[in-house]
């Protein structure tokens, strides 16, 4: 390896038996129990190394520091962090409101990046919240912001339910 060379490497448990697990309990119910220990972080979250933070009724936190593994090839920050941080907060919200055994999938994601993020940004926080959920469709917004409020991403998604 260089002497410049980073080298990362993570774990992850089987994401089936959170999903096996998620068909039981209502869908906030199931993001409390991973946020209590009892089912596995999906391994998105490893992957990309953010948390889930809180999850309530109709609304959905996660938090990531941003770091130099996350660059894309002009040295900032790859949008796909901050737009998979947004998919996660909203589907995440949206799924709080559904019975057990009920799913869901993103339709349509729209992220608006509006300032640069480096590993010298800090903790940003993504919380999604949900517009609407009906009988096939749910919508939900998110905002990406710093502990000091500064706004760097705000999105909206489309999310189908699943029966």
């Amino acid at each position: 390896m260089a002497a410049d060379e980073r080298e990362r490497s993570y774990n992850w448990e089987d994401p089936m038996q959170g999903a096996q697990a998620a068909k039981t309990m209502s869908g906030l119910e199931y993001l409390q129990s991973i946020l209590d220990g009892v089912n596995p972080l999906p391994p998105i979250c490893q992957t990309l190394d953010f948390d889930p933070v809180a999850m309530e009724d109709g609304k959905a936190v996660f938090s990531v520091i941003p770091s130099e593994f996350h660059y894309n090839p002009i040295g900032v920050v790859h949008g796909g962090l901050l737009s998979t941080l947004c998919d996660s907060a909203m589907g995440c919200a949206i799924h709080t409101k559904l019975a057990a055994g009920v799913g869901y999938t993103t339709l349509e994601l729209k992220v608006n990046l509006v300032r640069p993020v480096t590993s010298k940004t800090g903790r940003l926080i993504c919380t999604g919240s949900v517009i609407h959920v009906g009988r096939s469709v749910a919508t939900a917004e998110a905002r990406v912001e710093d502990e000091q409020g500064k706004l760097y991403a705000h999105a909206t998604s489309t999310c189908m339910i699943l029966k």
